[in-house]
């Protein structure tokens, strides 16, 4: 089968969407179909992973702007790739099936526009939920034009598409509340390599380190481990470690080096390679999310840390797929944002339960083995697609959930 796939980045990008592109590109191959892949010469950061062997597929690399983190530089990287994906895709060999990401956002448009003309399948693989994340960060008012407009243009292409793969159910909730029918949502949760990241040597004893690991963009809770980093300032029972980038990390790094905190640490990103090695430093993986993100992403950063035997502090809604999994699966703790004494109390008390600690860490890669290592999530996708068998989604809706008035919260309906 011929399989067209679109996303703004990819290999040797380390960009997380660009790195579960290549996983699925992988398994596609080996499968025995044919993978062509459009993307942007332009990099997601200045780390690439080019010791990584090149995918086999055949890539259509896109010249255009440089994305970058300030709204002009990254609309203009948006707009350069999706003109020039839109230009690739009408031009290429029909494919069988067009997969659509949602880097830059409504690039599912060229997809439908591939339906119609063309006659292909399309689907689309919502890694972000647009526009609700831009609501969501308050870059767009709810009740705006702007938001409106947009959101019934990628609710139309939802509708209109072969099927719509999401990462967790709080996403599904999140898509059923704009119209899309539940026939075209399929849950495929996200995944690590297992035989990448494994278990490092436990410690017992020593500072307990929280350690973060990837973006802090806006869709991160930054605020809540920001007042507890401040409580436990140059407290040695404690290490807080933050490796990657982001507006978050910035503005903790600001906070702590004009604090003088000495218990703070910040690194640049890692390739895959460097990641077992990486995460093995780590006694909590740290994951936060804005309860205001809730459905509109979902960080894809827990599923290496369950790899790694690490259990999850996660700072935000109970009930995104984060929290769910942490209830069902009893792999770490939830923290709801704003609650600093809860936090503060959690982490006192665990760095006197480091026995508790390792238990949860060995739950967390328990269930990672079990349901979320690399090749069960490519499965998922392909499943999805129709073009491999069904594999379970570990997740499911645990309650009734709704969409709040404005759009921008989903919370547990009483």
């Amino acid at each position: 089968m011929r399989i067209l796939i679109v996303n703004q980045f990819f290999w040797p990008d380390v960009a997380p969407t660009g790195q579960y592109l290549c996983d699925l590109v992988r398994h596609l191959s080996a499968e025995g179909h044919d993978v062509t892949v459009i993307c942007s010469e332009g990099a997601y950061s200045q780390v690439t992973d080019y010791q990584e062997e090149s995918p086999p597929a055949r890539i259509l690399r896109i010249p255009g702007f440089t994305y970058r983190r300030g709204a002009i530089a990254r609309l203009l990287s948006y707009a350069t790739f999706f003109v020039g994906a839109m230009w690739y895709e009408l031009r290429a060999p029909r494919p069988d099936v067009v997969v659509s990401m949602t880097t830059p956002p409504l690039l599912a448009v060229a997809g439908n526009l591939m339906k119609a003309l063309r006659g292909t399948k399309h689907f689309i693989w919502e890694m972000d939920v647009f526009p609700d994340a831009f609501v969501s960060l308050g870059a767009l008012a709810a009740d705006g034009m702007t938001a409106r407009v947009l959101g019934k243009i990628q609710d139309a292409v939802r509708r209109r598409s072969d099927g719509v793969i999401v990462l967790g159910p709080c996403m599904r909730t999140r898509l059923l509340a704009g119209g899309t029918p539940d026939r075209l949502i399929r849950v495929a949760e996200n995944w690590a390599d297992g035989t990448r990241i494994l278990p490092g040597p436990n410690r017992r004893s020593g500072p307990l380190n929280i350690f973060y690991s990837g973006n802090l963009g806006l869709a991160h809770e930054v605020e809540t481990v920001a007042a507890a980093i401040q409580h436990f300032k140059n407290d040695r029972r404690f290490r807080f470690t933050f490796a990657g980038g982001g507006v978050g990390r910035d503005k903790l790094e600001k906070l702590c080096a004009a604090g003088g905190f000495e218990n703070v640490s910040f690194t640049p990103y890692v390739t895959r390679d460097q990641m077992n090695e990486h995460l093995s430093q780590a006694d909590l993986g740290l994951v936060t999310e804005r309860s205001a993100c809730i459905g509109t992403v979902v960080p894809s950063k827990t599923y290496a840390l369950m790899a790694a035997g690490r259990p999850i502090l996660f700072i935000g809604p109970k009930d995104s797929t984060p929290g769910l999994l942490v209830e069902r699966f009893q792999c770490g703790w939830q923290v709801n944002p704003g609650d600093t004494a809860m936090l503060i109390s959690l982490l006192e008390w665990l760095a006197d339960s480091r026995e508790t600690v390792l238990v949860h860490g060995q739950r967390a890669r328990a269930a990672f083995e079990t349901h979320y290592d690399l090749p069960l999530g490519v499965a998922r996708v392909a499943a999805a697609l129709g073009i491999g068998p069904e594999v379970e989604a570990p997740l499911w809706d645990l309650g009734t959930i709704r969409v709040s008035d404005n759009g921008s919260l989903i919370t547990k309906a009483t």
